[in-house]
């Protein structure tokens, strides 16, 4: 599974969807990319293909940053790709 993250101007979190494969993650990491150089307040609409029920929508203005990465198993449920935890002793 493919998780494609979000970074949103002025929000904390990111807003992530799923994809199954690499081809369909990089369609949309495509569109993104496409959607956020044309500098219109267009809106992007995704779902989710992991929660079937998960929709999002944003403006392709508000939109900061793009990470595409590969979730596998339990080892990597509840980290974000790309962040990392530094704890001092």
């Amino acid at each position: 599974m493919f998780t494609i993250d979000l970074t949103v101007k002025n929000t904390a979190f990111p807003l992530s969807v799923q994809r199954k494969t690499s081809e369909d993650a990089e369609a949309i990491y495509q569109l993104v990319i496409t959607a956020m150089r044309s500098g219109t307040p267009d809106i992007i609409e995704l779902k989710c293909e992991g929660k079937v029920e998960k929709k999002i929508a944003v403006r392709a203005s508000e939109i900061s940053g793009i990470q595409v990465g590969q979730r596998e198993g339990a080892a990597a449920a509840g980290r974000t790709p790309g962040f990392f935890n530094a704890t001092v002793e």
